[in-house]
């Protein structure tokens, strides 16, 4: 690969200096990567943000593409940084879960403890290791694609569970995932989780709070004005939106907010 991609995901924001130093110190190492932000707006310490955010976005990348995935509350501490290699995809993190979204879809996958320190930028910093392991350690990946020279393999990584609704009481119980930036409410839903004529039909029986939804329809553009209605997005979940309006907002809702889908 003449210019290798390097993409960078993290709760940074972008207020200050520290993801312009992420792609200084890559770049410094091989100018020829090509560096994309998938974002930095992932909320702060959130691992399972970061887990949907990297999940939702990998794939859509060329082969052998390198993602540095960084939401590290545990900076500094005796968490593990670790390098997985997928089918196809390279992925550096703290192993603390953020990958778990990555470990659901890709199979198998080898993970190694990163510990060859003659990568790292000296001395390291107790609470940057994105400017002083993860950038370089990407970047020199990016340069030699040897991924055994980074540490040895290990089995004990941490993951957890992505949150799946649970039947009870002739219903399905999930649960906002998160807000996007338009106010639409993604839930924990997929497709295989409705009636399977909710599509012809074009209805749902869902509450999402303390509110019904009822209309399921293919895009939010089809709801009329101030009305909440239920679709699948892009990602693959089940969202629940108002057209050219927050769903958020108007319905006061939040990541976390409770959704019952009737199936029959």
């Amino acid at each position: 690969m003449t210019n290798p991609i390097i993409t960078l995901t993290t709760d940074y924001g972008t207020n200050d200096h520290l993801v312009g130093v992420l792609k200084g110190v890559i770049l410094k190492i091989n100018p020829d990567a090509q560096i994309i932000d998938i974002t930095h707006q992932v909320n702060p310490f959130d691992l399972l943000d970061g887990a949907l955010s990297i999940a939702a976005a990998y794939s859509y990348f060329p082969p052998r593409s390198i993602h540095v995935v960084i939401v590290d509350p545990g900076v500094g501490t005796e968490r593990r940084p670790i390098l997985v290699t997928g089918q196809n995809h390279y992925f550096l993190a703290p192993d603390n879960g953020v990958l778990s979204g990555i470990y659901e879809k890709e199979h198998p996958v080898v993970v190694r403890h990163i510990t060859s320190e003659h990568y790292f930028l000296q001395p390291v910093s107790r609470t940057f290791h994105g400017r002083d392991v993860f950038a370089p350690v990407a970047a020199w990946l990016s340069k030699n694609w040897q991924p055994a020279s980074m540490g040895e393999e290990i089995t004990d990584f941490k993951r957890f569970a992505m949150p799946r609704p649970k039947e009870a009481d002739g219903l399905l119980k999930g649960v906002v995932l998160r807000v996007d930036a338009f106010g639409n409410l993604i839930t924990n839903f997929r497709v295989e989780d409705l009636p399977a004529n909710a599509a012809e039909k074009g209805e749902v029986r869902l509450q999402i709070g303390s509110h019904p939804v009822t209309k399921f329809v293919p895009t939010f553009a089809q709801g009329a004005a101030g009305e909440a209605v239920a679709y699948i997005g892009s990602s693959g979940f089940l969202e629940v939106a108002m057209n050219k309006g927050s769903a958020a907002r108007t319905l006061g809702l939040g990541r976390g907010a409770p959704v019952l889908l009737t199936k029959s």
